[in-house]
C-alpha cells in the first residue's frame, strides 16, 4: 500500500494543497497549529474510520467555505486507485469515480494505522482503553467479532438492569439463567479472539520495541482476566470455565447489582523488563510502548490481508531520545511512513525520504 499523492481543498485551515509523497518516509514539520495533523487526519479518513480526533464532519470544512474536498491517489497490490471525499450538507465518497453509499465502504480498500498523542492512554489510562484497542484491532480483521461484541454488551446491560430488581421479583431468576448462558457464550468467543490476537501482537510488538530500544529493553504483553483465566484457548473450554465463574459470582453480583465476571472487566498488562510501563515507565518508554503496539498492529494487518498499511505517526518524536528518534526516521522498514514533528533539527537526521515544511496550511518548503 503506497500513497502517491493527497490533495486537500478547504479542509480545516488548508485552502489548497497537493502533497506528492515519497515511497518511504515523509516528514511533515512546522510550528503548532499550521496544519500538520490535518494532513494525517485527511489520510486516515480514507480508511473508512471516523476521525482519530473525534471530529464532526462539519469541522472539516474551512471557515467561510461551503464545502471541503480531499482526494487520495494510491497503489495497492493490484493497481492504482483514486478515492475522494466531499464534505458539504451531505458527505459523499467516491472510489475510482464510482460513488459509494458511505465512507465506510472504504474499509478494506485502503489500510493505515495511526499513532497520535492520545494513544499514550493505552499505557497511562485504565483497562477500558486497552480493551477498546484490542477490540477495535480485531474488528478490522474479523467483522463477526464486532457483532459478537455488540451482543455481549447488550447482555451485560440487560443483566445489570435485572440484578437491580431481582431481589424483589423471584420470577426473574429464570431470566437470569438465560442471560448467564448468553454471557458465557459471548464471553468465550471474545476471550478466545483477544488471546489469539494478543499472541500475534506480542510477537510483533516485542520485536519492534527491541529495535526501538536497541535491544536494551524488553517489552512483554499479557492478557489479564478478572477470573484468572489465562491458560485455555479452546472456545468450548473457555465456555465451560466462564459458566462456572459466572455461577460462582452470582450471589455477589445480586448484592452489588452489577456483573463482575466477563471480558468487560479484563485488561492488557504491559511491562518493560518485567516492570509495569504504566506505573514506572518514563515518558519516552511509554511513548515507545504505544508506538510498538501500533506498529505491531500494522504487521498483523499485513500478514492477514497481504497489504502493508501506511503508518501515520502524529507527534511521535516528542520525548524520545535521539536513538529512538533515529529508529522512527530511518529504521521502520517495508512500509510508507508519514510523521509530523515541530523541531526542524529532527528532519536533518532523515537518511531517505522527503520533508515538507508547513506554514499556515501551505507547503512552504519541500526537500
Amino acid at each position: 500500500m503506497k500513497i502517491n499523492s493527497v490533495s486537500l481543498s478547504d479542509f480545516r485551515n488548508i485552502s489548497e494543497m497537493t502533497l506528492v509523497a515519497n515511497d518511504e518516509v515523509n516528514v511533515i514539520f512546522g510550528q503548532n497549529a499550521q496544519g500538520k495533523t490535518n494532513i494525517l487526519e485527511a489520510l486516515w479518513l480514507f480508511t473508512g474510520c471516523k476521525s482519530f480526533r473525534g471530529s464532526k464532519d462539519s469541522e472539516f470544512i474551512k471557515f467561510n467555505s461551503e464545502f471541503s474536498k480531499i482526494s487520495l491517489e494510491y497503489t495497492d497490490k493490484i493497481r492504482e486507485k483514486k478515492a475522494e471525499i466531499l464534505f458539504s450538507d451531505k458527505k459523499k465518497a467516491f472510489l475510482n469515480g464510482v460513488e459509494k453509499k458511505s465512507t465506510a465502504e472504504f474499509i478494506g480498500e485502503f489500510y493505515a494505522v495511526i499513532f497520535s498523542p492520545s494513544h499514550l492512554s493505552l499505557i497511562k489510562d485504565g483497562p477500558d482503553v486497552r480493551r477498546k484497542f484490542l477490540d477495535t484491532a480485531i474488528c478490522q480483521l474479523k467483522p463477526k467479532y464486532a457483532k459478537t461484541l455488540s451482543s455481549y454488551k447488550k447482555v451485560v446491560l440487560q443483566r445489570n438492569s435485572l440484578l437491580k430488581d431481582i431481589q424483589f421479583h423471584s420470577e426473574l431468576y429464570d431470566v437470569l439463567d438465560v442471560l448467564d448462558e448468553q454471557l458465557a457464550k459471548y464471553s468465550s468467543v471474545i476471550i478466545k479472539d483477544r488471546i489469539k490476537y494478543l499472541e500475534l501482537l506480542s510477537q510483533k510488538s516485542e520485536e519492534i520495541y527491541s529495535g526501538i530500544s536497541e535491544n536494551k529493553e524488553k517489552l512483554s504483553l499479557k492478557y489479564l482476566c478478572v477470573s484468572d483465566f489465562l491458560n485455555k484457548t479452546d472456545v468450548n473450554d473457555i465456555y465451560d470455565f466462564m459458566t462456572e465463574k459466572i455461577k460462582e459470582a452470582r450471589k455477589d453480583d445480586i448484592i452489588n447489582k452489577t456483573t463482575s465476571v466477563g471480558p468487560h472487566r479484563d485488561d492488557l498488562e504491559i511491562k518493560i523488563d518485567d516492570i509495569s510501563a504504566r506505573s514506572f515507565g518514563s515518558q519516552g518508554q511509554q511513548r515507545s510502548c504505544a508506538l510498538a503496539l501500533k506498529l505491531g498492529e500494522s504487521e498483523i494487518i499485513k500478514d492477514i490481508t497481504g497489504e502493508n498499511p501506511v503508518a501515520l505517526l502524529d507527534d511521535v518524536m516528542s520525548e524520545l531520545d535521539e536513538k529512538r528518534q533515529d529508529y522512527v526516521l530511518n529504521h521502520i522498514k517495508e512500509r510508507q511512513v508519514f510523521l509530523t514533528c515541530c523541531d526542524p533539527s529532527q528532519v536533518l537526521r532523515l537518511c531517505k525520504g522527503k520533508s515538507f515544511l508547513i506554514e499556515s496550511g501551505r507547503i512552504k518548503e519541500e526537500k
